[in-house]
């Protein structure tokens, strides 16, 4: 019996065409993300507004420029933090027997592939919160920032978030588990197909875990690191009741639900093309 090892072609297979999938997805649907982050900020030019009326009116007060503000260090981020997950959760998925993988390890997995992604790339992701607001920032890109904020603020800053971000490993872990466990039931082949099943899965996990995507949004643009997860969200509810809780919810579910669905049927089917790509060398090989 081949020895297993965590180290293989199948899995840097998976990881790059989820890494693939993502940045297609968040570039088609970008616009939406930003609208969702300025409600989460309570920007006073979308609170109160409906997704489209908040894309017509930044059209029209700050230009098309403003919905792609950051874009080239949001699609950087969400490819390394996809590849980082797709091929933790794979590769470790390949060295457990057949018999023993399940919705339970599934599940697992997903949790220790959360916890994984969300200590090697929250630096990223405050850079990337950073350079997407219209506050005036002193650098440009990613690394830069990591340097900028490492130096003038402390190595520590760059983890701000890091709480609600460990807790929301369980928004990616539903997700998966669902996901997974749907394909097993259902036998899925086709584009819609797998579109559906990363929609519905998707929906569940956004909706149970968004009052912690809110607080991970503004602790990641805090500089004061003293307030925790718990106390940012009792604050929330004191000052503006449980509605506060969800601002944003609308654009995040249109941006989310859709980018994630788009996402697995890109990852799905570039995955297919490439296995069957690499099976019919190996056949051509043997012959």
């Amino acid at each position: 019996m081949a020895q297993r090892n965590i180290f293989n072609y199948e899995s840097l297979v998976h990881a790059t065409a989820g890494a693939t999938g993502s940045i297609f997805a968040m570039t088609s649907v970008y616009p939406l993300d930003m609208i969702k982050f300025r409600k989460q900020l309570e920007d006073k030019e979308v609170i109160g507004k409906t997704t489209f009326e908040a894309i017509i009116h930044l059209l029209k007060n700050e230009g098309i420029a403003s919905l792609y503000r950051g874009i080239r260090p949001v699609v950087i981020t969400l490819g390394v933090s996809t590849f980082v997950y797709f091929y933790t959760f794979h590769g470790i998925k390949s060295v457990i027997p057949k018999e023993l993988q399940n919705s339970k390890t599934d599940l697992a997995l997903s949790i220790f592939s959360g916890v994984v992604n969300v200590l090697t790339t929250n630096p990223l992701w405050v850079v990337n919160n950073r350079l997407k607001t219209k506050e005036e920032v002193h650098y440009t890109g990613l690394l830069d920032g990591l340097f900028h904020i490492g130096s003038t603020e402390g190595i520590g800053t760059l983890w701000n978030g890091v709480g609600p971000s460990l807790i929301l490993v369980t928004n990616p872990a539903i997700h998966f588990t669902i996901y997974e466990a749907l394909k097993r039931k259902v036998n899925v082949k086709t584009a819609t197909a797998f579109f559906i099943l990363g929609a519905i899965s998707k929906s569940i996990a956004t909706v149970l875990t968004y009052p912690l995507q809110l607080a991970q949004t503004r602790l990641r643009l805090a500089k004061d690191r003293r307030m925790g997860t718990a106390a940012l969200l009792f604050m929330i509810l004191k000052k503006n009741g449980p509605k506060a809780l969800f601002q944003g919810l609308e654009s995040k579910m249109l941006q989310t639900v859709f980018a994630t669905a788009l996402m697995f049927v890109t990852y799905e089917k570039l995955a297919q093309l490439v296995f069957k790509l690499l099976l019919g060398s190996a056949k051509r090989k043997r012959i």
